[in-house]
């Protein structure tokens, strides 16, 4: 069946996409060969006279075949399907009739690309109408003509921002940018579009996109674009400019940001025709690189995870409940209402309540600032929260989830008074990051009904969600759970219960090992600066201080029987610093200086403003430090993270590896080029992995040791991964 179909409304022809079996349309070589002959047969045609493009679909174009491109794994393979791309866009921009795309929902990386060679863009004003070119977040460039024409369209600044981010532009915003002409309502999208189409073609002079274009191309100057984008020397300074910022940001472990640099570089500077050029070698240099391949493959295990489960177990939570307005029950409350559910917040004091209301205000508001909601939108997304002191109105609740402190007490009385409260079918769910779901359970009326559910802070913007089993939770829990995650737009892993459940328990031993280093004399500054350095997104010394030293010692106590057991080193030096009064920055006294202070010199040198602590060091033998290679530090505190996944997985804590890497790089922060854990394995081979930890081993005792799995794979030369 064909990918695009073509409908003659009198002089205009609408050019249908509708990759048929799917439910996106996507850029592929089928589509780019059809669209070819799709544009041979309106050019032998006198009668039409403009042409609208639009979708059939929920979305514009969702993007590139990323399947495909995964799979290219010889010389010139995405070379030719970029220069391909090339020619027949190239061929739509100069194209002898104008054309129109009409863009509702997604126009993302390739989608974007398409619309970028029409002549002229209408959009419509719904908040799915999204705009994007993410391409650097899988390895990736874009390799269509989006390094050209956009700088082109908004500037070479904005775009720049656009493709090094990769963020989402909305409707409004696009609007504003100069991305698009006209926005329309989304049931006329199409009929204005053909009416624009006419007028056009009549010669109209008043018509909204000849004077929208206008103004599009006016947007364009001003003293910003004048000094920096018009003369040779400014532009030159804003590409050393993007380069070091990229720099700074990723550490030199992306290769792509640098290439889409060089891309708009040579394209301004020597013209579109060398502009593609370069596209087309770069994009098939990077598709053949080790980044993307890691990058695309966290890509595809993100979508498996969005898949639902089956609809026989799953029953409908249209009423949450949720225990305790602070940060974590706050954003909760947030994401589930903009998700379409009513909320009920619950807490002690009218105060607590307001604080919280308002952090999700603050949130819907700054989404109509962007664009991303209407103010309307906004007020009913945020009448579907009610506060409340008491349990009033529970009763009504599918599934209650408790986000009250790490207390272990507490957590058991808090869903003693649900289970007087809530129906007999209601789902009580601990967002809980390391206290074992059985102990919560135990002492339960429903046990069957009990789940962890375990968020990460700021919610609405981290995009996982831990479900933790028990032997007791029912299936149709489990499933109704998951759903319910899923609806609230996070990425969900199940796993089964245990002390520190999977991320939280992968995380202690990297923690553990940086305090261990500092006893050894480690520098505070040094360790954090080597993980980022390896792409961590912060460093573990300066996560203890955002997320409470209060909070890793209670982890670190949770989990010590289990490390203990296996003869493992832990270090006594948090519960230390605990007790003399160190919090982290909550309480503005931790491993770094809270003081407001500046570090002059290090801001004039390029270097972090933050201050040590350098009382902290009075815990760890003393302010006398050494100083360890960078690569001892990456590999101590990797390794015996990664060998802990593993542990996981042989324990029966993970389901699958794909779990375990997608748990370490959206929940933690883990380097998502190396792909998460298991990859990171499979990418040295298992053999290397294990002669390393033999040899940290050797040297700093049994924490090293390999699992048994791991050695096993090394063994029998597999990997963890299949495909």
């Amino acid at each position: 069946m064909p990918v695009a179909q073509v409908e003659r409304r009198d002089s205009v022809a609408v050019v249908w996409l509708d990759e048929p079996g799917e439910k996106v349309n996507k850029i592929s070589r089928d589509l780019v060969e059809e669209f070819s002959a799709i544009l041979d047969g309106i050019e032998k045609d006198p009668g039409v006279k403009a042409v609208v493009l639009a979708s059939r679909k929920e979305d514009f174009i969702a993007g590139a075949d990323i399947e495909k491109v995964l799979k290219m794994n010889s010389p010139c393979e995405a070379y030719d399907l970029s220069r391909a791309g090339h020619a027949v866009l190239d061929r739509l921009e100069n194209f002898s009739r104008p054309v129109i795309a009409a863009i509702h929902g997604a126009a993302l990386g390739g989608g974007l690309e398409v619309a970028l060679a029409c002549h002229y863009r209408m959009a419509s004003d719904d908040r799915r109408t999204v705009f994007a070119l993410p391409e650097m977040k899988l390895g990736l460039l874009p390799a269509g003509g989006g390094t050209q024409r956009l700088p082109r369209l908004i500037g070479i600044r904005r775009a720049l921002e656009m493709m090094l981010t990769g963020r989402n532009i909305y409707a409004r915003q696009a609007l504003r940018l100069g991305l698009v002409d006209v926005l329309i309502h989304p049931y006329g999208l199409l009929e204005a579009a053909i009416k624009a189409a006419g007028e056009l073609v009549n010669g109209v002079e008043d018509s909204p996109l000849r004077l929208c274009a206008g103004r599009r191309k006016k947007k364009k100057g001003g003293v910003a674009a004048a000094i920096l984008e018009s003369n040779p020397a400014g532009r030159r300074f804003m590409y050393y400019r993007a380069r070091k910022s990229t720099l700074r940001k990723t550490k030199g472990n992306y290769p792509a940001p640098l290439k889409i640099i060089d891309c708009v570089e040579t394209g301004t500077e020597k013209g579109p025709g060398e502009g593609y050029r370069t596209e087309e070698r770069l994009f098939d240099e990077l598709v053949l690189g080790p980044q993307a391949k890691q990058l695309m493959g966290l890509f595809f295990g993100m979508n498996a995870l969005r898949k639902s489960p089956p609809a026989e177990l799953v029953r409908p939570v249209r009423n949450l409940g949720i225990l305790g307005a602070g940060l974590m029950g706050s954003g909760i409350a947030n994401i589930s209402a903009v998700n379409g559910m009513d909320v009920l917040l619950k807490d002690m004091t009218h105060a607590a309540l307001g604080h919280g209301e308002r952090e999700v205000w603050r949130d819907l508001d700054r989404k109509v600032r962007r664009g991303a909601l209407l103010p309307f939108e906004r007020d009913r997304i945020f009448s579907r929260i009610t506060g409340t002191l008491d349990y009033t109105g529970f009763g009504k609740a599918d599934l209650i989830i408790e986000a009250v402190f790490e207390d272990l007490d507490l957590k058991r009385r808090t869903l003693a008074e649900i289970e007087d409260s809530a129906r007999q079918d209601t789902i009580f769910a601990s967002n809980t990051s390391s206290i074992p779901i059985s102990e919560i359970a135990n002492q339960s009326k429903r046990p069957e009904l009990v789940i962890g559910m375990h968020y990460f802070s700021p919610v609405p913007k981290m995009p996982l969600l831990e479900i933790i089993v028990t032997d007791r939770t029912a299936d149709w829990v489990r499933a109704t759970c998951v759903e319910a995650g899923i609806r609230q737009g996070k990425h969900v892993i199940v796993v089964r219960d245990g002390p520190g459940f999977y991320t939280t328990r992968i995380l202690a031993p990297l923690l553990n090992e940086a305090m261990v280093m500092l006893e050894e004399g480690g520098d505070v500054r040094e360790i954090d600066a080597a993980m980022r350095q390896l792409g961590f997104a912060v460093g573990p010394i300066t996560l203890l201080d955002e997320v409470g030293i209060d909070v890793g010692a209670h982890v670190y106590n949770v989990l010590a029987p289990l490390f203990t057991w296996r003869g493992l080193r832990t270090s006594a030096a948090m519960e230390n610093i605990l007790h003399a009064g160190y919090k982290g920055r909550k309480n503005r006294k931790g491993f770094y200086s809270y003081d407001g202070g500046k570090n002059r010199l290090g801001w004039l040198l390029g270097k972090p403003g933050k201050k040590v602590n350098k009382q902290i060091y009075d815990f760890f033998g003393g302010p006398h430090r050494k100083s360890f290679e960078a690569r001892e530090i990456q590999d101590r505190l990797t390794l015996v993270m990664v060998n802990e996944a593993v542990h996981c997985l042989q324990d029966g804590i993970l389901a699958s590896p794909r779990d375990g890497d997608l748990g370490a790089v959206l929940g933690l922060g883990f380097p998502p080029y190396l792909g998460g854990p298991f990859r990171y394995i499979d990418s040295l081979g298992a053999d290397a992995v294990c002669r390393r930890l033999e040899e940290l081993r050797e040297k700093n005792g049994p924490r090293f040791i390999a699992a048994d799995l791991l050695r096993a794979k090394a063994s029998a030369g597999q990997k963890f991964h299949q495909d």
